[in-house]
C-alpha cells in the first residue's frame, strides 16, 4: 500500500519542484533594474559613496591629514589662501550615515590669523560652514544623476 501511495505522490512532487525551478529561473536575469544604482545606500565603503566622493573633491584645496572611508571622517591640513597668507583654515567633514540625506554630513571649520607673528584662532562664520556642507550635498546628488545616467 505504502509503494502505491509513493507512486502516486511522485508526479505531484515532480510537478511542485518544475513549478518552484520555474519561479526561480524568472528571477535570475541579467538586466538588473537601474534602481539598484540610484539607492540613496551606496556604501561600499562604509558610508555612503556619493557623499564621500563629493566630500574629498570640495575639500580638495587643501592637503588632506586624514581620509578614512570607514569612518567617513576627513580632515585637512592648515590651508592659507595665497591672496591672503595671514589667514588659514582647517575643515572637518563627517559623513553620519549611509544615506544620501542634508543630516547625515556635518562640517566643521577651525579659522586662525596672524597676529605678531603667532597663529591666533579666529571665529568661523557660520554661513561658511552651511556653504560648505551645501557645496558637498549639491556635489553629491550631481554625481549620483551622473551615475543614473550612464
Amino acid at each position: 500500500m505504502s509503494l502505491i501511495l509513493s507512486a502516486t505522490r511522485r508526479p505531484a512532487r515532480f510537478a511542485l519542484a518544475c513549478a518552484a525551478l520555474a519561479t526561480l529561473a524568472a528571477c535570475g536575469g541579467r538586466d538588473r533594474p537601474r534602481a539598484d544604482l540610484a539607492a540613496a545606500q551606496v556604501n561600499t565603503i562604509g558610508v555612503n559613496s556619493y557623499l564621500w566622493r563629493a566630500a574629498l573633491d570640495t575639500v580638495s584645496f587643501a592637503p588632506l591629514l586624514q581620509a578614512d572611508s570607514a569612518g567617513g571622517v576627513i580632515v585637512t591640513d592648515w590651508y592659507a589662501n595665497p591672496s591672503n597668507p595671514s589667514e588659514r583654515v582647517k575643515v572637518t567633514v563627517t559623513i553620519l550615515d549611509q544615506d544620501l540625506r542634508a543630516d547625515a554630513l556635518r562640517v566643521a571649520a577651525s579659522r586662525q590669523v596672524t597676529q605678531d607673528g603667532a597663529w591666533v584662532d579666529a571665529p568661523v562664520q557660520a554661513a561658511t560652514v552651511q556653504k560648505l556642507e551645501d557645496i558637498i550635498l549639491t556635489k553629491a546628488r550631481e554625481i549620483r544623476r551622473q551615475t543614473l545616467a550612464s
